[in-house]
């Protein structure tokens, strides 16, 4: 499927590792530039060597990497002011940045849900608010948040970010009314549990708190999927990449559920 993606520009937050760097290959293998933006300088250069070795042409989609803290307001407007002024416009935004302790509530305190959403919650809404202006002068962009399963059915053992997810799904369709004036689409893609290395930290903490090994716990969630597997993470983005495209113009603050049938709700 030709997606007409060639040539554009996008920002990946969280862009070095699982789902980030997912759709950085994704975008990449489709001629896009791209900015991927992390904290970890040394796995961001390794991102970009990984991103390099799947590009169709690695001198047509180009990959700059952004050291940043997207906790800090200061460290958002460098990332976008950054991709702007290498790659001369702004096309596509994926959030994708976000990690979150695990654990029971009663040893989770202030600073675990404070830090979840200062990175998830507020970094998507400040990364959507800085690259407005950039979207709007050209007169459309295209946005998708990375939010998660958690919103819809959270657990007790991971209310930090399911608490985030939940608020930024309310932001993204909240949003998406008064971005499409601009013909700017906001969509969410919401995985279940997916095969990175993040899910096996969190996988030690769960096993924790619920007072289990990690292979009992491991077994546990698998369980919970009746497709009886993990989410790849270029499963992923593979969606996100055809919601950043005009095959699918029409998709407006939608949430595209992806965890093999684990959401038991409609």
């Amino acid at each position: 499927m030709n997606l007409g993606l060639s040539g554009k520009t996008a920002i990946v937050t969280g862009g070095s590792a699982g789902i980030g760097l997912a759709c950085a290959k994704a975008l990449s293998r489709e001629g896009v530039h791209t900015a991927i933006a992390a904290r970890d300088q040394r796995r961001l250069e390794q991102a970009v060597r990984e991103i390099g070795s799947v590009s169709i042409n690695p001198e047509e989609a180009e990959v700059v990497a952004i050291s940043a803290d997207l906790t800090q307001a200061e460290d958002i407007t460098k990332v976008v002011q950054t991709a702007y002024e290498r790659f001369g416009r702004i096309d596509i935004l994926i959030n994708n940045a976000g990690s979150a302790r695990a654990g029971a509530f009663s040893d989770l305190e202030d600073e675990a849900f404070l830090d979840a959403w200062s990175l998830k919650l507020l970094g998507y809404i400040r990364m959507v608010r800085a690259v407005l202006p950039y979207m709007s002068e050209q007169k459309g962009g295209r946005i998708v948040n990375i939010i998660g399963g958690a919103a819809r059915t959270p657990t007790p053992t991971f209310l930090p970010e399911s608490t985030a997810n939940a608020a930024l799904l309310n932001f993204t369709k909240g949003i998406s009314k008064e971005l499409i004036r601009h013909n700017i689409r906001i969509n969410a893609i919401s995985p279940g549990s997916t095969a990175t290395e993040r899910a096996k930290r969190l996988n030690k903490q769960i096993a924790e708190a619920k007072g289990l090994g990690e292979q009992e716990a491991w077994r546990q969630s698998i369980g919970g999927i009746p497709l009886g597997r993990r989410v790849e993470p270029d499963e992923i983005a593979a969606m996100a990449v055809f919601l950043v495209s005009d095959r699918a113009a029409s998709i407006v603050g939608a949430e595209i559920i992806i965890d093999g049938g684990s959401n038991p709700g409609v």
